[in-house]
């Protein structure tokens, strides 16, 4: 990845967002995170350079290799994809936020792997939702997300911060922005004084506008800033 062109592909995502949001009337800020699954360790440093200091990966193996390869790289990594749980010992103090908490095992298999670090802070995470009700795709059931929020909330490991869902492969706007729109709308019910739920991550390359119109503060972005995957 040349890192003139990926400046380029953001400068036109955040030319994007600016023109959607003063459409919406929404004014927060939005954290682009460079998902470079299938992309070699330069897309992390190509992404850092461009200004990027987010980046996603959807496979632990993947992610632990490239930061081998990208030490001295000062990003901050995400977990985006599905967790197995035996794979939670090595996540802890390698990742700074897990998108993907979609069960109480999973929440619990972070939490050991965290303490089994002392002195380590707590591990971002978020709950990720089924919104679209897909079968292929992970995610807990809304009616479930209030009782998975307060399983985590009860583990001081784990520092929850919102929630993150995938919309349906389609170029129907109108479908992305109903999915997204039902998180955004399942956050608001689940937010208390102390649980204020800040952060939704929601959208990726072919559906961020849609995400961004319904309150996105996340999106997962790869194609669209890193071109198609090589691997």
């Amino acid at each position: 990845m040349v890192a003139a062109a990926l400046a380029q592909n953001l400068a036109r995502v955040r030319e994007d967002i600016a023109r959607v949001q003063a459409v919406e009337g929404v004014r927060h800020d939005v954290r682009i995170v460079a998902v470079t699954k299938g992309h070699p360790p330069d897309a992390v440093r190509a992404a850092w350079v461009a200004g990027i200091t987010d980046i996603g990966e959807n496979r632990v193996q993947e992610a632990l290799e490239k930061q081998a390869s990208a030490a001295d790289v000062p990003v901050a990594w995400h977990l985006v994809g599905h967790l197995q749980t035996n794979k939670a010992k090595l996540v802890a103090q390698r990742f700074a936020w897990v998108h993907s908490v979609d069960s109480p095992k999973v929440a619990e298999a972070l939490a050991r792997a965290v303490r089994s670090h002392p002195g380590a802070p707590p591990l971002a995470v978020l709950l990720q939702v089924n919104v679209a009700g897909e079968a292929q795709k992970s995610g807990c059931d809304p009616a479930e997300a209030a009782e998975l929020a307060a399983a985590v909330r009860g583990t001081p490991e784990l520092l929850l911060m919102g929630l993150m869902t995938m919309a349906p492969f389609t170029d129907d706007e109108g479908v992305q922005r109903r999915t997204f729109a039902g998180l955004r709308q399942l956050r608001d019910r689940l937010r208390t004084a102390e649980l204020t739920l800040p952060e939704l991550s929601m959208g990726m390359s072919g559906d961020y506008r849609a995400a961004v119109a319904e309150g996105a503060t996340m999106l997962r972005l790869g194609t669209v800033l890193l071109g198609e995957r090589v691997g």
